[in-house]
């Protein structure tokens, strides 16, 4: 299994980035997809996740700036990032979750996001 993240970068505040992560090794359709960050200090948090459905979930602090998005054909998830804040500076990661697997749960390598002030 993999998840190969990509698209992290340096931008100004209030600036844009599209994260993407690309899946393989897995059943994609099924499963669960969510991006997670951690910035230095700070536990990993949930930014946003996107089940089978296409039914989404956001973090409070990114509601309205960010949007999920997946692709089940070509197994990719998505995360557009608007109006970025210092605040979200953190390495992003891109998960996989499905209850019905064993282990189920997988992550990418993280890809870094630095918002300048």
């Amino acid at each position: 299994v993999q998840l190969q993240a990509s698209g992290g970068g340096l931008v100004q505040a209030g600036g844009s980035l599209r994260l993407s992560c690309a899946a393989s090794g897995i059943i994609f359709s099924v499963y669960t997809m969510g991006w997670y960050r951690q910035a230095p200090g700070k536990q990993r948090e949930l930014v946003a996740s996107i089940i089978r459905t296409g039914s989404t979930n956001y973090a409070d602090s990114v509601k309205g700036r960010f949007t999920i998005s997946r692709d089940n054909a070509k197994k990719t998830v998505n995360l557009q990032m608007n109006s970025l804040k210092p605040e979200d500076t953190a390495v992003y990661y891109c998960n996989a979750f499905w209850s019905a697997s064993t282990p189920g749960d997988y992550w990418g390598q993280g890809t870094l996001v630095t918002v300048s002030s």
